[in-house]
């Protein structure tokens, strides 16, 4: 049988890329796999090279400024890694879900951090709107896309100070502006590779301006002056994400998936809306491409439906305990066909029902 992976993530690959991934496993380079050579070796070196520069090609931020690197620790680790850098007096964050509040926890360790608008008291099921972002700040953070509560930005306001984005769940799958940031970074797994890597694309001329010391490890000028190699980089997660952004790439880029992805998002929230016995959790205004939340209106019917998907295939569609009900991620690499499957079955339901 077909899985349909809906996972938030780690979440599905394609399968291309997996089928490469694996290969290089068993040999990589004249007989040697992928996860046993130097990462100093001309192979890697051509690999991480080739990342970084297809993640700025991508992106449209080629020769504008800006250093694309791989680094290991996740995206929590760069909730603290944004701080050591930038943070010298005050900034700025938008609260818009859980990985927004942590990020707002461990900036504080260091300096004064200011909520410039929360969706908390809503439990995160809508993005904020018609703040005002200080200018005398160090800088603004953002979240363009919330796992958890199935929201994503759908503009960004024109930041006076440098602005800094959590683009973990949504980056590379639309279309926009990314001239407008001055930081973004995102965990590998979610449109990019498995985990244990994150993408970070940082403007140059942000960074020097705070007066601490910065560890080696965590300075991201250190990064940049070493080529993404300053200690020994996560091979395979780099060399899966250069497969996959070749791929995208080869499928025309960011423009060709974005069409693709609101086709997904169209099938699945039309079936949300016109189906009775499902109700959608975020603001219809702010809903997510990428994650899809809903709950079932009669809780009776959780046995059946649940066995319904585990019998069509379906993997991974359980919401988060904070919300609850079902969450479908609908990253770059699911097909619409895994969307249609899922609807037809919550179609199915409503005629058992």
């Amino acid at each position: 049988m077909k899985r349909h992976n809906f996972s938030a993530g780690p979440c599905i690959l394609p399968g291309s890329v997996l089928q490469q991934a694996s290969e290089a496993v068993i040999n990589f380079d004249n007989g040697l796999s992928l996860l046993e050579i130097s990462h100093r070796s001309k192979p890697f070196v051509d690999v991480m090279e080739n990342a970084r520069a297809l993640a700025l090609e991508l992106l449209g931020l080629e020769g504008k400024g800006y250093k694309a690197l791989f680094l290991q620790g996740g995206a929590s680790t760069q909730f603290l890694m944004v701080a050591l850098n930038l943070l010298e007096k005050r900034a700025g964050y938008l609260n818009t879900g859980t990985w927004s509040d942590k990020a707002i926890k461990e900036a504080k360790i260091f300096d004064d951090v200011y909520e410039v608008a929360s969706s908390k008291e809503a439990n995160f099921n809508y993005i904020p709107k018609g703040y005002d972002i200080p200018e005398d700040y160090d800088y603004f953070h953002c979240t363009s896309n919330n796992t958890i509560f199935g929201t994503q930005m759908k503009e960004f306001p024109n930041s006076p100070i440098p602005m800094v984005c959590d683009m973990s769940s949504d980056i590379f799958s639309r279309q926009m502006d990314f001239s407008k940031f001055d930081l973004i970074y995102a965990g590998a797994q979610k449109n990019m590779g498995p985990a244990g890597a994150t993408l970070i694309i940082v403007k140059e001329d942000i960074l020097g301006k705070v007066s601490r010391k910065i560890p080696s490890m965590m300075d991201y000028k250190v990064h940049i002056s070493k080529s993404s190699m300053f200690n020994t980089p996560p091979v395979f997660p780099v060399y899966v994400s250069m497969l996959t952004l070749r791929w995208l790439k080869d499928l025309g880029g960011i423009a060709a998936i974005e069409k693709e992805n609101d086709k997904k998002a169209q099938l699945i929230y039309s079936e949300v809306d016109l189906n009775p016995l499902f109700k959608g959790y975020s603001t219809k205004t702010d809903r997510s491409t990428m994650n899809a939340t809903f709950t079932l209106e009669n809780e009776d019917l959780k046995e059946t439906f649940e066995t319904m998907i585990k019998e069509a295939g379906i993997n991974g569609l359980n919401g988060h305990r904070s919300v609850g009900g079902y969450r479908a991620s609908m990253y770059n690499a699911l097909p619409l066909e895994s969307v249609g499957i899922l609807v037809d079955v919550m179609s199915e339901l409503e005629r058992k029902a």
